[in-house]
């Protein structure tokens, strides 16, 4: 049994609080040990045992329940949460990190979400990875910088996790680990009391098993959400260029069966976008390291031996940045220009690979996120479909690009098109 199971359950007073928690730490006992997912805490199932039974006082009607009522949230460790010390994968002083609740883990816990703890993260939400495993290979990677947050999904110890992507940190572990990823349109999700990588590109999102649980949840957190209902079958564009071409050959085999799945139901276009695809992988560096280099400036004068080699090498470049505002013009015009593409060509919704291929074998890398790059530096809404596993038992996905500020159409046609493309 999966933790939505035991959800449902506990939601229609089918469980009582202590038989959910009970249920819930065979699961985690029974997958955490391999998985990793979770930042070790002491007296976990006593903790939530006494949120759940606080929880079911409160709402003691079936029928008046909030809309998460019960579901489970792994929340990624550069997130404050209330009663939680915030490390963010990182060797600093503690002290030195802790702040205000964030305001996306209010809104979840407002809704009845209870907190099954906070999940493991790479360090400060760059490369340098975590302990965690892929939980459908342990050979393998997880993805980062979000690894605990996918691998919680993919393992099915909670419903819903948080976490960021600044490059493709949400996108490319969902990918991996077999779970839909959500990255909203920037700042649609609030960033408040989330420790920062780069403000400019840093995007809140979160991971479920399907896409209407991920909806359900997004409806929450996302700031002026309305329902959509889109009536028209979304034309599909194909990026077509340098960008595509980042694939490898088993990541652009698996894209095209996608593709041939998709054109019995949907149309698809062709178009040659991003041929500048190199200065935009140039650009995002650019723009990345420099806010890396002001987010750290006095924790790294004071610190600076605590920090991994990685992220030094990070606020080293960004320390040499002197054009960032011209960086920023051009992410801007880039923005457009993609607006514009759509638009000439009428496309509803991009359609491309997750990440380069399946996850890589080995711990020490986290993969390469050049495949959500270019959504994340224009800020455009993005979803990630679980498709197919390959011979390694390694799962594939399909990501999703929706137009700026158009979150809810994505989720729309979304939910349809992952009834095409979804076997696991």
């Amino acid at each position: 049994m999966n933790a939505d199971n035991l959800t449902v359950s506990f939601r229609n007073n089918d469980l009582s609080p202590r038989d959910l928690i009970s249920s819930l730490q065979s699961l985690y006992d029974s997958r955490e040990p391999e998985v990793l997912a979770f930042i070790p805490e002491p007296n976990r199932f006593e903790r939530l045992l006494n949120d759940a039974e606080e929880l079911a006082r409160k709402y003691p009607d079936v029928n008046s329940r909030p809309a998460l009522f019960g579901m489970t949230l792994g929340v990624k460790d550069i997130f404050h949460v209330d009663g939680f010390v915030t490390q963010a994968g990182s060797n600093l002083p503690t002290e030195e990190l802790q702040g205000a609740e964030a305001v996306s883990v209010t809104r979840l816990k407002n809704a009845g979400a209870l907190i099954m703890g906070k999940t493991v993260t790479t360090e400060f939400a760059y490369f340098t990875p975590g302990p965690t495993r892929n939980p459908h290979n342990p050979n393998h990677t997880p993805g980062g910088s979000s690894s605990g947050s996918a691998a919680a999904i993919g393992a099915g110890m909670c419903d819903v996790t948080l976490g960021t992507q600044t490059i493709g940190s949400v996108i490319r572990p969902a990918a991996f680990c077999g779970a839909v990823g959500f990255k909203p349109t920037y700042e649609r999700i609030s960033r408040d009391g989330v420790i920062p990588l780069s403000p400019t590109l840093d995007h809140i999102g979160l991971f479920t098993k399907d896409v209407e649980t991920a909806e359900q949840v997004a409806s929450v957190v996302t700031s002026n959400w309305e329902l959509v209902i889109e009536e028209q079958k979304p034309v599909l564009g194909i990026p077509v260029g340098p960008y595509l071409d980042s694939a490898s050959k088993e990541g652009l085999a698996h894209f095209e069966s996608m593709c041939k799945l998709l054109s019995t139901n949907y149309e698809l276009r062709s178009v040659e976008v991003m041929d500048d695809f190199q200065e935009i992988r140039n650009r995002h560096d650019a723009i990345m390291s420099y806010d890396a280099s002001q987010v750290h400036k006095n924790r790294f004068a004071k610190h600076e031996l605590l920090y991994s080699p990685k992220f030094s090498d990070l606020i080293k470049r960004g320390q040499k940045i002197t054009d960032y505002q011209l960086q920023l013009q051009a992410r801007d015009s880039f923005r457009n220009q993609i607006i514009q593409t759509m638009t000439e060509n009428q496309i509803d919704l991009w359609i491309c690979p997750p990440a380069i291929g399946p996850a890589p074998k080995g711990l020490d890398s986290t993969g390469d996120p050049v495949m959500c790059l270019p959504w994340t530096q224009i800020g455009f809404p993005v979803i990630n479909i679980p498709t197919t596993k390959n011979k390694d038992n390694l799962p594939m996905g399909l990501q999703l690009v929706g137009k700026w500020n158009a979150d809810e159409s994505l989720f729309a046609w979304a939910q349809e098109i992952e009834k095409v493309v979804r076997v696991i």
